[in-house]
């Protein structure tokens, strides 16, 4: 008997089982079935071998063709000894020249009208595209009558061929038995799916398009359902507990909040509000998402929140992903509530009620010993009613008096272990927990990543927002305009204002190159923004790659070469918190006029103040996190300006996507623009799902409408029966998709 766990030695032999394994870490008899096709080729009807919609192909690419001999010709080489054989195909309309050296007997082979499946590297050759020493499977009549009516083309190597994967797959369909389907036969009949077995036979074997699409949708449909049961359980285990009850209060702190708010709070903050108001003063856990565009005024209505919190004398905690965010939004709070936040200080305010004051304590991991046991203390004590810190708050020996809400700001940064890890405190009650994104992403991802959560969106601006004027600046041909840059720098400063100059890299020798902790190696275009002397003519040949631009270089060279005379700081995510704080202040405080950083002041930093923002190698950010970086100007009541410096080449595809998203200021259309460009794991985030390595045919981007009718039948499925027990074929399927750690719950429920 051959099923989905026999492993492939047993399945089909060493000859083919040690290249499956050795070439692509395919094991069993599962692995390789889901080693699905990438695409397939009409056997029937030759069609453009590439199946993609832009018709490109790209020098040094490894493909399969399905191709017709036009015409082969044999002939001594001009220049050095040997033979050389070259075989002409069609491939739909296009043509592609297959070239072997010294195998006079390929013209035996591949003779005038020859069917074959081609399969090599892609190279230019007199203006067309060349196959040098392809391997090839002609489809005779023996082996075509064999094939299905689509031939499927498999991801494979230079050592393994997606022909060799096909036979491999055949050998074990021929052997394998039905598998256990996991699916209720109810849900299969509800929506139309076909059972396991034939999907997939079916989407390795199709005869037809349509029973391609019929197994790949059932297929697809399988990893949006074990996703959604995965986020369904998670949010089912989050409930086991009672959340403490936090009433609103009409007379409390919340209120006389809202009562010294200098601005009026848009319609859509003030909705979102009392939908959170609501859930707070209820002992079902609050598990919401709020996301709004950049500047849309998330942190008030988090604050709002917090302050409900405590009015019922329980303590909120808000969890920052850096401690330069977590030291401004400390700030940030105590400026929004003045004296409200200042519980116990001294000199009291006569207009503050001090039993209706509250105390905010910031925590981070790097306080001293002594500022740290203080901080500890507060949260302990029930003395600090908000405490702002980084993950160290949640970790093991920091304790509250009584916790009843947790917001997560930048929610990306942190994965779902930590969210578990906040709901799961040891207790009676569990918190409630609030996570906030300022990159907007579309429903159907949010369902995807987040799907354990409900979530709730900002739409309004704030009056007084400014627009940011944004434009993309080609500095590798067009100095001048980087020069003219610097020239504005100085007019925003006479002008009494300040500017951020962002870098990508920290420059110093850390075990990260440099970057900032967790931030990724971004690739490294040629040219040099900052040398006056920079040769733009290369003759045809691509300059030699230089590393990104950093902050301890930039800094330097801009103070004493186009910005000399300015009052200039540098920050970074690796100088000591005191350093950090102390820069951060100053320019909050207008006592610096530019301030060179790197994508530490992403998000939270707010200096109204602050007008203008160059992006040093905008190329090498990612599309969201240059809309968040933008967002740190335009904060005031003068209009402000973003300038992305790239060294990309005129008509490239980076510059292009800089020049999209200047045009773009909406942060719902940057998130659209953001997931064409990015890859489908990146979409998903290994951090916020695990590593999803059971996803293989799921896109957040094409099946939205399949994603939305797995999450419902899988609320349905959980709220009868939350840990399975009941459906073992669909907790198998949850742990296929997510992995053990992530499915996990199931054995707490």
């Amino acid at each position: 008997m051959v099923g989905i766990q026999t492993s492939l030695l047993t399945a089909v032999g060493d000859k083919t089982a040690k290249p499956l394994a050795r070439q692509l870490e395919l094991h069993t008899v599962g692995d390789l079935l889901r080693h699905y096709p990438r695409k397939y080729i009409a056997h029937e009807t030759v069609t453009h071998a590439s199946e993609r919609e832009d018709q490109r192909f790209r020098p040094g690419e490894h493909v399969t063709l399905l191709g017709t001999v036009e015409q082969v010709t044999g002939r001594r080489m001009r220049h050095r000894r040997g033979h050389i054989t070259e075989a002409t195909i069609s491939v739909g309309a296009q043509r592609f020249t297959c070239t072997f050296f010294n195998q006079p007997y390929r013209e035996r082979d591949l003779q005038r009208g020859t069917r074959a499946l081609f399969s090599g590297d892609l190279s230019r050759y007199r203006g067309g595209w060349q196959l040098a020493a392809p391997e090839f499977i002609v489809l005779g009549a023996g082996v075509s009558a064999d094939l299905p009516g689509l031939i499927p083309i498999y991801p494979a190597t230079k050592k393994l061929r997606s022909w060799n994967v096909m036979m491999a797959v055949r050998q074990v369909l021929d052997v394998l038995d039905d598998p256990e389907d996991p699916l209720p036969e109810v849900v299969r009949a509800t929506h139309g799916l076909a059972s396991l077995g034939d999907a997939l036979r079916r989407v390795h074997l199709p005869d037809t398009w349509a029973e391609q699409q019929a197994a790949r949708r059932r297929l697809v449909w399988d990893e949006a359902f074990g996703l959604q049961l995965a986020m369904a359980g998670r949010r089912a285990s989050a409930t086991t507990r009672p959340a403490p009850a936090c009433p609103r209060r009409d007379d409390g702190l919340a209120a006389e909040f809202d009562a010294r708010l200098p601005f009026d709070l848009t319609a859509s903050q003030r909705e979102v509000g009392e939908s959170l108001s609501t859930a707070l003063a209820g002992a079902e856990p609050l598990n919401r998402l709020l996301q709004g565009d950049v500047g849309s005024g998330k942190t008030v209505v988090a604050l709002r929140a917090m302050l409900q919190v405590v009015d019922a004398g329980r303590q909120a905690v808000l969890l920052a992903p850096t401690e330069v965010l977590a030291s401004q939004h400390a700030r940030s709070l105590r400026a929004m509530l003045g004296p409200l936040g200042r519980a116990g200080e001294l000199p009291d305010d006569p207009t503050v009620d001090p039993a209706g004051a509250t105390r905010i304590t910031l925590l981070t991991g790097s306080l001293g010993a002594k500022a740290r046991r203080e901080a500890l203390l507060d949260a302990q004590s029930g003395a600090a009613g908000i405490v702002v810190g980084t993950h160290a708050v949640i970790q093991q020996g920091v304790g509250f008096a009584d916790l009843g809400l947790v917001v997560v700001d930048e929610q990306h940064r942190f994965g779902v272990h930590q969210r578990d890890e906040l709901r799961s405190r040891p207790g009676d009650t569990t918190p409630h927990v609030l996570v906030m994104t300022a990159t907007p992403i579309p429903r159907t991802v949010a369902m995807t990543v987040y799907g354990d959560l409900d979530t709730s969106e900002l739409t309004e601006l704030p009056a007084g927002r400014q627009p940011i004027a944004t434009t993309a600046v080609p500095a590798g041909v067009r100095p001048r305009w980087l020069d003219r840059a610097w020239e504005r720098v100085h007019e925003e400063v006479a002008a009494g204002h300040q500017v951020y100059v962002v870098c990508p890299r920290i420059g110093d020798e850390g075990g990260e190159g440099g970057r900032e902790p967790g931030e990724e190696a971004a690739p490294a275009p040629a040219g040099d923004l900052l040398d006056p002397e920079r040769d733009t003519e290369t003759d045809g040949l691509e300059a030699e790659a230089r590393p990104p631009l950093a902050v301890a270089e930039v800094g330097p060279m801009l103070a004493e070469g186009p910005l000399a005379g300015l009052r200039l700081e540098i920050l970074h995510g690796r100088m000591p918190a005191d350093e950090k704080d102390a820069v951060m202040r100053a320019f909050g405080e207008g006592r610096v006029d530019v301030l060179v950083a790197t994508t530490v002041i992403e998000v939270g930093v707010d200096v109204p103040n602050a007008t203008m923002m160059i992006i040093m190698d905008a190329d090498r950010f990612g599309v969201s996190q240059l809309h968040q970086l933008r967002g740190r100007v335009g904060r005031g009541s003068a209009p402000s300006s973003c300038l992305f410096v790239t060294e990309a080449a005129e008509g490239s595809p980076a510059l292009a996507r800089l020049e999209r998203l200047a045009a773009t200021p909406d942060g719902f259309e940057v998130s659209r623009l953001d997931l064409e460009v990015r890859d489908e794991g990146d979409v998903l985030g290994a951090q916020q799902s695990g590593r999803l390595s059971g996803l293989h045919m799921l896109s957040v981007l094409r099946h939205g409408d399949l994603v939305a009718e797995a999450r419902e039948e899988a609320r349905a499925v959980v709220a009868a029966d939350p840990s399975l027990a009941r459906h073992p074929g669909l907790a198998g399927l949850v742990r296929s998709v997510v992995g053990e750690d992530e499915a996990a719950f199931l054995d707490r429920l």
